[in-house]
């Protein structure tokens, strides 16, 4: 839908990308995605992408919890 200033609003794909570059410094990359959404036998399953520049929680080396052999 356009704006009353003939401008179209972006998307909300758009909008993640501009909110992250908007920082200074910020580089393209920090606007990568970093999720995998499949659906499977009407399971939605959400993971972290393999090639994510920034995946949540403590790197390894700060973790105080035993690593795990997955």
């Amino acid at each position: 839908m356009d704006h009353d200033n003939g401008v179209p609003e972006m998307t909300d794909e758009q909008k993640r990308r501009d909110q992250l570059l908007r920082a200074e410094g910020s580089v393209e990359q920090d606007a990568a995605p970093r999720i995998e959404v499949s659906e499977h036998d009407g399971n939605v399953r959400v993971d972290i992408a393999d090639d994510a520049v920034v995946r949540p929680g403590l790197p390894d080396e700060l973790d105080p919890r035993p690593a795990r052999d997955d």
